[in-house]
């Protein structure tokens, strides 16, 4: 059942319109013809997927401002990149009219989809529909639902589902359907414009980031944004950013074609895994600046990387889910040489892939970023009574031990529920301590410093 949150969250709505601070912005998924002119150079050709630039020489008017875009020639394919004008197009503007009061009234519903605990403990995915009349507002949530199923069925999203809640924010529409689809003049009258055609290419669907954010704002704590375009036409974009409300990164895909699911996923390698492309254009010859930031690019050799014991050299000669084993294959952020990947084509590479093994590591890192090993809805802000249960969820590859006073009850290991008399806690009207410790023994983390966050505490106190 939809409902409608707190007024709370408008204030972090008027946050929004106060000014968004964005660090970078639209990369996306499109297809291209054959006579497609070479991709614009990007702008310090670093790994971040796209950046928010600006052309204006004191003023800075949307129209001015322009996107690097990442987008896809085909479902399977390798990205290109090209520059958009930030601004949406005037023709998508005109003569739309505004929100019934019955309409209006449903514009900005919020709804749990997948709730697995508090927002403080979990990385909370926020989906944003467009082109959903107020009629079809129920067709979103489903197509919510199935999306979300189709990106958490991979690697390794599947094996974290208990660290994330989903959210949807209903976008209320005056037309159904998408600008662009199924020809280049159709235009919709849509609460966040998106937009198939984008600077010429078909299958880029861009939109307008102002509004996806007004709406994102809504729901609590937004950590990752998902727009979905209602329609089944190829396409999608992603947004890497930084927000004053804390989400990590947008990125857009169509409600209903079998294959925007990876459009996302890619994107959010970028946008929680900090990972760099790793295709390469032949015009950009050898690269020869600094190492670069990214953990999956390196200008070292596979021997040079166990020697030094830098970046991905754990993993090197394990055989990884992506095809192959990993080493040091030239050709990445770009650059066909001077860069090196960790294998030959993991999905940061092309469409339909898997994240390889140090993809996978860097990706965990960016759920714990966001969620904890450990999460519970029994708060510890006030006493438990001695017979009140005390229940955690953790991942699947998580153990959890329990203590009393600091000591640890060994046959309680494993529970996700207990209550303090059953873990011992005598009613000798004194005051105790119990305390759940959950270690996360993923064999997919092998860096140190990244495991030592893989283990997480809480503590309740409880009258006896």
């Amino acid at each position: 059942m939809r409902r409608r949150l707190p007024g709370r969250f408008s204030i972090r709505t008027a946050a929004v319109a106060g000014g968004l601070v964005l660090t970078s912005a639209l990369a996306a998924t499109a297809s291209a013809t054959p006579a497609e002119p070479p991709p614009t150079r990007l702008a310090g050709a670093h790994g971040a997927s796209a950046h928010d630039s600006s052309t204006h020489a004191g003023s800075a008017h949307a129209a001015q401002r322009t996107h690097e875009v990442e987008y896809f020639t085909r479902p399977g394919g390798h990205p290109r990149h090209t520059e958009v004008p930030a601004a949406t197009p005037d023709r998508l503007t005109r003569a739309h009219r505004a929100l019934s009061a019955s309409e209006a009234a449903a514009d900005g519903d919020v709804s749990s989809v997948v709730q697995t605990g508090p927002v403080a403990d979990k990385l909370d995915v926020v989906f944003v529909g467009d082109g959903y009349t107020a009629a079809q507002q129920e067709d979103f949530h489903a197509d919510v639902r199935s999306k979300w199923e189709q990106i958490s069925a991979v690697e390794p999203y599947f094996s974290y589902k208990q660290l994330f809640n989903v959210w949807s924010v209903d976008a209320v529409s005056n037309q159904s359907g998408v600008s662009g689809d199924p020809g280049k003049d159709v235009v919709r009258d849509t609460a966040l414009k998106s937009y198939f055609w984008c600077d010429g290419i078909e299958r880029l669907l861009c939109v307008d980031t102002d509004k996806v954010e007004s709406y994102a704002a809504k729901a609590p704590q937004a950590d990752l944004v998902v727009v979905l375009s209602n329609s089944t036409k190829y396409g999608g974009a992603g947004y890497t950013l930084t927000s004053q409300v804390g989400y990590d990164g947008i990125a857009t895909a169509s409600s209903d074609n079998a294959d925007s699911d990876q459009v996302a996923v890619h994107e959010t390698g970028h946008s929680l895994g900090k990972l760099a492309d790793e295709y390469f254009y032949a015009e950009y010859g050898t690269y020869t600046g600094a190492e670069p930031s990214e953990s999956n690019a390196t200008k070292l050799t596979a021997a040079q990387l166990t020697s030094q014991q830098k970046k991905w050299y754990r993993w090197i000669g394990q055989t990884s889910p992506d095809g192959g084993k990993v080493g040091a294959f030239e050709g990445g952020r770009y650059y066909p040489k001077g860069i090196n990947r960790p294998t030959e084509n993991s999905i940061m590479r092309t469409l339909g892939q898997e994240f390889s093994l140090p993809g996978r590591e860097a990706m965990i890192a960016g759920f714990y970023r966001h969620a904890k090993v450990l999460s519970s809805p029994t708060g510890t802000d006030r006493a438990v009574k001695r017979d009140a249960a005390i229940k955690v969820t953790l991942p699947a590859s998580a153990s959890v031990k329990w203590s009393v006073d600091g000591k640890e009850v060994t046959a309680a290991r494993g529970k996700k529920s207990v209550t303090p008399a059953s873990l011992g806690v005598a009613a000798d009207g004194r005051t105790h301590t119990v305390t759940a410790t959950a270690t996360d023994n993923t064999t997919a983390v092998k860096d140190p410093a990244l495991r030592k966050r893989l283990t997480d505490s809480r503590t309740w106190k409880v009258t006896a």
